[in-house]
């Protein structure tokens, strides 16, 4: 594929096509020299050409090999770069290598997801997660997501995920064309609807869980129309995003931000990595609502301990203090889905 042609790779060389010689037949050199001259001028026009062609073909090649991503170092930010095929979709990724020339750090792909962690590569060092956090890495919750666990939310408000795709995608008009990255998104469930709708140039599945990437290509790998679409799967640290500053048009976490670890660093990271205009859209759990009873609320601060259930206010204040314009929110029992953008 071309570098112009796609949205997600930046060359490092800008290659300027060269001007071919050119004489005209109508020469203001003398009769008898003219022929001679044309001939002559000809064959080294012709050679400039192959010449400066061929040279062209081969530093088109090598940019082709080696180029500047719009994925970046969990260290340091900087842009990686790639080595392989260039394209956001399951076949490119995994063909590809990727380095930090700063942090000279490289970064490749297991089991089909790429691994932009920090910990990525490490032998030695092992970092346990809140229990939270863990027991999503479980293989049997992965397995479980989409089949019960997913459905048991209807209870606590959500609408179920056709209705919340509807909504994000009011959301989302804004960002129609542009990158979606879908943090925390487990099993895949709403990447895929993103992915399918072919509103976007591309999709970006990011967990942290290994078994929930693993689960998402599955999921793809049994739909024809998703297998070469330009969807890629990550494993990330939503408290550390793999992405340049102001490269990401739009931003989902579906159901997930209580299940951060610091629901504040991770919006501060949202915002970070958003464009300008771009568009952050989330749902969770609320701890309780306006219309929840006072004395019920102790109740469910106390059951809800294990996880960070936020209040309205919060989740809006969280949003503005992290430098988030135009809030607005739709709320159902205990189920919120909020709105926010980059100004």
């Amino acid at each position: 594929m071309a570098t112009a042609a796609s949205p997600f790779l930046y060359p490092l060389h800008k290659l300027d096509s060269p001007k071919c010689p050119y004489l005209s037949l109508k020469s203001h050199f003398p009769p008898r020299l003219s022929r001679r001259f044309l001939s002559s001028s000809t064959i080294r026009a012709s050679s400039a050409v192959i010449t400066e062609s061929v040279n062209h073909d081969t530093s088109k090649k090598q940019d082709q090999a080696k180029e500047v991503d719009f994925f970046a170092c969990p260290i340091c930010y900087e842009p990686l770069i790639r080595k392989g095929p260039s394209g956001l979709n399951l076949s490119a990724i995994y063909r590809s290598g990727f380095k930090c020339k700063r942090c000279n750090k490289s970064y490749s792909s297991k089991d089909m997801y790429l691994d932009l962690t920090v910990t990525s590569g490490l032998r030695d060092y092992t970092e346990i997660q809140p229990a939270r956090t863990e027991l999503f890495r479980s293989p049997l919750v992965s397995f479980l997501y989409e089949r019960g666990w997913r459905q048991n939310f209807n209870r606590s408000g959500f609408p179920g995920p056709d209705e919340e795709f509807k909504m994000a995608q009011e959301f989302f008009k804004p960002a129609e064309g542009g990158l979606l990255v879908d943090v925390s998104c487990g099993s895949g469930l709403f990447s895929r609807k993103f992915a399918k709708s072919g509103v976007y140039s591309g999709v970006t599945a990011l967990d942290f869980s290994e078994n929930m990437l693993r689960q998402c290509y599955d999921f793809i790998k049994k739909d024809e129309t998703l297998s070469t679409s330009n969807i890629a799967l990550v494993r990330a640290d939503v408290s550390r995003l793999p992405f340049s500053s102001g490269s990401i048009d739009a931003v989902h976490a579906g159901a997930a931000l209580h299940c951060w670890p610091s629901p504040s660093n991770a919006i501060a990271e949202i915002t970070r990595v958003l464009r300008s205009g771009g568009v952050f859209v989330g749902s969770t759990f609320l701890r309780y609502t306006s219309s929840t009873p006072w004395f019920v609320r102790p109740l469910r601060e106390r059951i809800l301990q294990g996880y960070t259930y936020l209040t309205e206010e919060e989740i809006k204040d969280l949003c503005t203090s992290c430098g988030l314009t135009n809030y607005s929110c739709k709320v159902q029992q205990s189920f919120i889905m909020f709105t926010a953008q980059k100004p």
